[in-house]
């Protein structure tokens, strides 16, 4: 800080003996070596605290910086996992789909290609009730069913 050399120090000392005389330098002395500590303790103790507030703005830059880093990895995830979802529901459906069997016919050629039910005939001297059908054929191994009685449910 100053650059003060050892024959610089001398000439204040006698300076110093001279106007203070030699009964009051020693306490002189004294104290002022008790304000230079202090001096220098107030001197270190504010370069601390800068260098703490230099230390906690990093800080708090590194954790802005962390942060928008986490919220980065967060939406990445959260869009991966929606992607990965999505995924999954359309394989599903494809599933789905594949297993169940169509509400419509596939093609006009299949209903003409299955051939047609035979008649039932109804049994001799009884006659078709009025409103009775033919109840509708079943697989192909299945008997033909008889029509519907009147006052009987069909099972």
């Amino acid at each position: 800080m100053f650059d003060i050399g050892f024959s610089e120090i001398v000439v204040i000392g006698v300076v110093a003996l001279v106007v203070i005389g030699p009964e009051r330098l020693p306490k002189t002395a004294r104290m002022l070596g008790h304000l230079f500590g202090r001096l220098q303790r107030y001197v270190n103790e504010v370069k601390s605290d800068i260098s703490r507030e230099m230390e906690l703005d990093e800080l708090r830059k590194l954790k802005s910086e962390v942060q928008g880093a986490a919220r980065d990895l967060q939406q990445s995830v959260t869009s991966a996992a929606a992607g990965v979802e999505s995924g999954l529901r359309g394989v599903e459906r494809e599933l789905n789909d594949a297993g169940t069997p169509a509400a419509t016919p596939a093609s006009p050629l299949a209903e003409l290609s299955e051939p047609p039910a035979p008649a039932v005939p109804a049994p001799p001297g009884a006659s078709p009730a009025p409103g009775a059908t033919a109840a509708p054929p079943g697989n192909a191994g299945d008997p033909p069913r008889q029509p519907s009685l009147p006052g009987f449910d069909p099972p």
